[in-house]
């Protein structure tokens, strides 16, 4: 099921309860922004970018497939 990026920001805001995890969520699904340039932008590794939006995009995947 496709998601319109106002849909998908709402579903954020609802189920990702981090504030960090929200922005970073957003900036990838929503702006399409690269992980090298999140990682950057958040003052992060790579690695720690991609484990933190993996366990927030898990988060939000459960709740997509209730």
């Amino acid at each position: 099921m496709e998601y319109s990026n106002f849909e998908l920001e709402h579903l954020i805001d609802e189920w990702i309860h981090s504030e960090r995890d929200r922005k970073l969520l957003k900036r990838r699904l929503i702006d399409k922004i690269k992980f090298a340039d999140l990682a950057e932008e958040f003052n992060y590794t790579v690695r720690h970018t991609q484990r933190i939006y993996r366990k927030a995009f898990g988060d939000l995947y459960k709740h997509l497939n209730k």
